[in-house]
């Protein structure tokens, strides 16, 4: 049950997609960011952020709907990264293995809404985000 309000805020910009959580990501509030992230892919953007800063617990409802934001964005051909990532849902990623599935940006160094602190005019390589401290986005399995 979400105790404090939840908001998405949802731009596309440029080809670069920005959606900004804040609140509880669980059962209650999956739904919102499953819309918002939907809603920025049929935009057709080359990139996807979700801007995890303002998140302050995550369940596994939470973690299901960012595995099917990962899925959805991997069918569409566009990049997903996850910034913000607090202690809370870094220890969840990481005791499901989920992890290694998300490139993860620790620090929000752009105040343009639409962009990522990692984010150039074309995709980075693997070297380029090894360099940045992501981690690269993997493939679904077969």
């Amino acid at each position: 049950m979400t105790l404090h309000p939840f908001t998405s805020h949802a731009v596309v910009h440029s080809g670069l997609a920005r959606v900004t959580l804040v609140g509880e990501l669980d059962l209650d509030t999956s739904s919102f960011v499953h819309d918002a992230v939907t809603a920025c892919l049929t935009e057709q953007p080359t990139s996807l952020c979700l801007d995890l800063t303002g998140v302050s617990f995550c369940d596994c409802a939470g973690l299901s709907t960012l595995l099917r934001a990962r899925t959805s964005a991997l069918r569409a051909g566009v990049d997903l990264v996850l910034e913000g990532v607090g202690s809370q849902l870094a220890r969840l990623l990481s005791l499901t293995g989920s992890d290694d599935l998300f490139a993860v940006s620790d620090a929000r160094t752009s105040t343009e809404p639409a962009r990522c602190a990692w984010e150039t005019a074309a995709p980075p390589s693997d070297t380029a985000t090894a360099a940045a401290g992501l981690s690269p986005l993997r493939d679904l399995p077969a």
